[in-house]
């Protein structure tokens, strides 16, 4: 075919378009594959101790049997049918994953959850939580990710929060001769410009030569805890802005429900993970950096699923009290990951391990209740994605392959489905890793 445009003028119009789409294609990778974790649990930083993941463990399942000791008590409290096997399918999981790995990520907090104290007391408390972290990191105690929340970067507390980091950070790779936990994070609260991970990142660097350690394994997340997190001065969204300050070291960016609904002006009664004004702050946070890389979490729900009674000689009144108590929060809390879930955040907070079953129910019940028609759709969409693709015609619904290809990866991550039941697709684990639709249907040309 005869073409008009000479090929040094094409290539002369695509060379500053190839600059463009590369420089849009560094700042947009996409998501990462890796896993997620799908909770963080937060704890004081006194309270701390080397064990603290497999006791709060054995914690959550003893909750979990006492209030739900079978699968229809489970069905019912969470509005599942007790009936089609179901609820026994995601209540088998639940006490499966509470078996053996009830905390997939730790926060030790030295922020609001354990609150302001003398200096020489948080002093004394970052050396001995970074003891308690190589103790752990010895005996393999410690949850697949941890971390520590340091105080914010505020003229009020940027002294004592860099501090901190660096009495725990000194004491603990002194400890353990240079080590770093596995998925280790350092997270800044309440950041409202772009200037408090930058330094952050700057204090990172420090730390990394005077102590020797590898260069970038100090590695940040950021709490969205005020509206000027969400929209500055100029009416602009400044999250990428304090993404691009970090230098390369965020990896997360997490929402703090109470701080956030308070910076609104909500009362207390309606501050609540699903209230709109959390919602927008959700959708803004997902338009600025969706395709980024950066992992979103969202907060926690404050309703505590803990009964008033304690003791081992209860009545039978004040232990269906308790029962009913606990179920209510369940289902609450319940409600809340799901709505979270549905709007894209597949990670949030939970506050107490009386928390975990309803996390764990949440976020199995919401991937596996789409499994078997995800899969059948999955297996036909690339059959004849590929037969188009194979005869020229143009195939222009991708989004859809690739919105099926994140359900398997989200769901594989978060544990609701296994390798198998991914392969079952027809597709390899590599292909699902991978996230690109394009690529799976380039490599099956002349497949059909």
């Amino acid at each position: 075919m005869s073409v008009s445009i000479p090929a040094n003028k094409r290539e002369e119009l695509f060379s500053s378009l190839k600059k463009a789409n590369t420089a849009f294609q560094q700042i947009y990778p996409g998501d990462r594959s890796e896993r997620q974790p799908v909770h963080t649990l937060y704890g004081g930083a006194n309270l701390f101790k080397s064990d603290a993941a497999p006791a709060l463990g054995r914690r959550a399942l003893e909750i979990f049997e006492t209030y739900a000791p079978d699968h229809k008590v489970f069905g019912k409290v969470f509005g599942m049918d007790v009936n089609s096997g179901f609820s026994k399918k995601v209540y088998d999981k639940v006490i499966a994953k509470l078996k053996a790995e009830a905390i997939e990520d730790f926060r030790i907090d030295f922020e609001d959850g354990y609150g302001n104290r003398s200096n020489e007391e948080e002093d004394e408390t970052a050396r001995t939580a970074a003891l308690e972290v190589a103790k752990g990191m010895s005996a393999k105690t410690l949850s697949p990710f941890i971390g520590i929340r340091i105080k914010p970067f505020t003229e009020e507390m940027r002294e004592r929060g860099l501090r901190t980091l660096d009495i725990f950070i000194s004491t603990l790779v002194k400890e353990t001769g240079g080590k770093l936990p596995d998925n280790f994070i350092v997270m800044l609260p309440k950041v409202t410009i772009p200037e408090q991970p930058a330094t952050l990142a700057s204090f990172f660097d420090i730390l990394e030569t005077e102590l020797k350690m590898e260069k970038g394994s100090l590695k940040m997340e950021m709490m969205v805890e005020t509206t000027q997190a969400i929209m500055a001065i100029d009416g602009t969204n400044p999250l990428y802005k304090f993404i691009k300050a970090s230098n390369g070291r965020c990896i997360a960016m997490h929402f703090g429900t109470y701080d956030y609904t308070a910076s609104c002006s909500i009362t207390a009664k309606y501050q609540e993970m699903d209230h709109p004004v959390c919602d927008f702050a959700h959708h803004m946070t997902k338009v600025a950096l969706a395709h980024t890389g950066i992992w979103l979490s969202d907060g926690a729900t404050n309703t505590m699923p803990i009964g008033p009674h304690r003791g081992e000689n209860l009545t039978r009144e004040q232990m269906q009290e308790n029962t009913a108590i606990v179920h209510r929060a369940w289902k609450k809390g319940y409600d809340h990951i799901r709505h979270s879930l549905w709007n894209g955040f597949y990670q949030g907070w939970d506050l107490n391990p009386a928390q975990f079953p309803m996390r764990y129910a949440a976020v199995f019940a919401f991937f596996l209740e789409s499994y078997d028609d995800a899969v059948e759709r999955l297996k036909t969409f690339v059959e004849k994605a590929a037969r188009a693709t194979l005869i020229g015609d143009v195939f222009d619904d991708a989004a859809t392959g690739q919105g099926l290809l994140n359900y398997f990866l989200r769901a594989l991550n978060s544990g609701a489905i296994t390798e198998e039941e991914v392969l079952v697709t027809g597709l390899t684990l590599d292909e699902i890793r991978g996230r690109s639709f394009k690529k799976i249907l380039e490599n099956r040309k002349g497949q059909v």
